[in-house]
């Protein structure tokens, strides 16, 4: 009985080191290092704001994350050190993270385009990110001047373009003062509707003579526009 165990057992032995000669090792190494795609997106700024590109890591390890920008194949940062003139171009990194930004101060349209961060595989592997700097644009309708009826109803109407986000707050004046919707005076209202594009109504019933003169729009994220009111005394 012990014989025939020990035969078993030196069958088995040997079958197990066939199998491990057989056995791809390699195709259970650690992952390496990529992209995680979902969370380094593409980037719209406003000009003047500063704009962060993000790209995240995984399994860097202690592989090097570097920035390029495109148009001119330029080398923005190796690491966390800045290769470039530019001192508006910094890189962003916190021990211990996946992340890696790219930070660009004072943005402007020139700006936009597409930015690489590359991880220092052999070969270097890459992922893009699209920057789109903006600048918000500001119109009221009717500009810049408008005339109207006494005792008809003043409608101002300002749009704002082009933002990444709606405007906090619109501000609106008259003859460089806040308009007091709260006056005395009366039938003063506002209706602001936010959105991809943001509409604010400026809305002055019983228009009279001392409701002319210059009237601004100033959104809290883009350049006021004005127009200057003519209230007539005809009817």
């Amino acid at each position: 009985m012990r014989f025939h165990l020990f035969v078993l057992l030196a069958v088995l032995s040997a079958n197990s080191a066939e199998e491990d000669e057989d056995f791809d090792f390699s195709a259970y190494s650690p992952p390496g290092p990529y992209f995680d795609k979902e969370f380094s997106r593409n980037v719209t700024a406003l000009v003047g704001k500063t704009a962060s590109l993000t790209c995240r890591v995984r399994n860097a390890g202690n592989r090097t994350i570097s920035w390029v920008r495109h148009r001119d194949i330029h080398l923005l940062t190796v690491g966390r050190d800045t290769y470039t003139s530019d001192q508006r171009f910094q890189a962003l990194h916190k021990p211990h993270t996946d992340e890696w930004t790219l930070q660009i101060r004072y943005p402007q349209d020139r700006d936009s385009g597409v930015y690489e961060c590359q991880i220092s595989t052999t070969p270097p592997i890459g992922h893009f990110v699209h920057l789109i700097v903006v600048e918000p644009n500001t119109t009221i309708m009717g500009a810049p001047e408008m005339y109207i009826n006494r005792g008809s109803t003043i409608n101002l109407t300002c749009i704002v373009e082009h933002s990444p986000e709606p405007p906090a707050n619109i501000m609106w004046m008259h003859n460089n003062l806040e308009i007091n919707y709260d006056s005395p005076r009366g039938g003063v209202s506002v209706i602001t509707e936010k959105g991809d594009v943001t509409v604010s109504y400026l809305l002055i019933q019983r228009a009279k003579p001392a409701d002319s003169g210059r009237y601004s729009c100033s959104p809290s994220n883009a350049i006021a526009q004005e127009i200057t009111v003519h209230v007539l005394n005809g009817k």
